[in-house]
């Protein structure tokens, strides 16, 4: 017999299945379950059967329901947890392996990792393979501006992470005008890597202008490439556009970044010395990511035009734009902001509507 709690509503998900005896773990489950939005179903009686067992987005199960689907040989799956009240035993420990748990929990006190464990069962799944896209943004020469293209990407998207990977930048969030703006910076993180639940990162995180940001500071700190990668893949399975901001140093965090990237866009001033530069920096680029795009940016003081430039550097143009009137002076006063009709959004929605799952919108902004 199956039943649902009258905790949290019946919905179409496929809801939490608990295998629970004890009601102080039943409640406790329950508890935390509405909190993260997700509805459990009780199964009471002496078995579960396999279809019941994978389809359930997480299981939960007490020692003894563990020990009895482990001699059941159910198949292995993700997100099973095995709760107690009291410190766990060696026999806890055995049944929980034998069923396939990935951790054991006692209750109250590690009431955070239960809470971990449903958010990322509830994130999975709601993973229908729409995940969200991610754009690096490298400059093929200094002072190329890409920082700037970068913050007018994220501005552009419906929904945006905006990853600030130069150490030596002196932080994003200064162009963003967002440096009072609470939230985890870089060297704030103290984490290795693993795989982190989205909403997690979107709360721990700043947000301005619609975009959640993880920026650098006015410190030294290194970035490890574990930490990038996770932050990125959170991001992507969270179904937002993730844009990093990449140094012209190609160090593991930025490899990183480049690996997972859907489009690497390399940003170029349209001038000789720039075009000479990208022309160089486009080789080493390509051996990493094959799916590069080329920006050029005006003013053309020696009359390059913008499609010469993406014949020397052998990169498709994705697009060109005149030079943003005030800009310099408008970043040192509260940061960018990009009008409908700026050079810089129409610029950011070109780039936007080539991704692999552009929107409808974003095409038509673009056309």
């Amino acid at each position: 017999m199956v039943t649902s709690s009258a905790r949290t509503p019946a919905t179409a998900d496929p809801g939490v299945l608990a295998v629970l005896t004890d009601p102080q773990l039943r409640e406790e489950l329950d508890r935390v379950a509405a909190a993260v939005g997700f509805r459990v179903v009780h199964a009471r009686g002496s078995s579960v059967s396999r279809k019941t067992w994978s389809a359930a987005a997480a299981v939960v199960l007490d020692e003894t329901a563990a020990d009895r689907c482990g001699r059941a040989a159910l198949p292995r799956r993700a997100h099973v947890t095995v709760l107690t009240v009291i410190e766990p035993t060696t026999a806890t420990w055995t049944a929980a392996i034998a069923a396939g748990a990935q951790q054991v929990l006692r209750l109250p006190e590690q009431e955070d990792g239960l809470v971990r464990a449903l958010a990322e069962a509830a994130e999975s799944a709601r993973d229908d393979g729409a995940r969200g896209e991610v754009v690096a943004v490298i400059g093929g020469c200094g002072g190329a501006g890409a920082s700037v293209f970068a913050v007018a990407l994220a501005l552009g998207a419906t929904d945006a992470l905006l990853v600030d990977l130069d150490a030596w930048g002196g932080g994003i969030d200064l162009l963003m005008g967002s440096e009072a703006t609470p939230g985890l910076r870089w060297p704030d993180l103290a984490l290795q890597g693993g795989r982190l639940v989205w909403s997690a990162v979107r709360d721990a995180l700043p947000r301005h202008r619609g975009v959640s940001f993880l920026s650098g500071t006015r410190s030294a700190y290194e970035l490890e490439a574990g930490p990038v990668d996770a932050v990125i893949d959170a991001g992507r399975r969270g179904g937002v556009t993730v844009v990093c901001d990449l140094p012209r140093r190609l160090t593991d965090a930025t490899q990183s970044a480049m690996d997972a990237a859907d489009l690497v866009v390399v940003v170029s001033p349209c001038d000789v010395r720039a075009c000479a530069a990208s022309a160089a920096m486009a080789p080493v680029l390509s051996a990493s990511n094959p799916n590069l795009g080329l920006v050029v940016r005006g003013p053309s003081p020696g009359g390059l035009r913008a499609a010469e430039v993406a014949h020397i550097t052998g990169l498709p143009l994705l697009a060109s734009m005149r030079p943003q009137p005030q800009l310099a002076e408008r970043l040192e006063h509260g940061g960018l902001r990009v009008g409908r009709r700026s050079p810089l959004a129409a610029a950011a929605g070109r780039v936007l509507a080539v991704l692999p799952r552009a929107t409808p919108e974003r095409k038509g902004k673009a056309a």
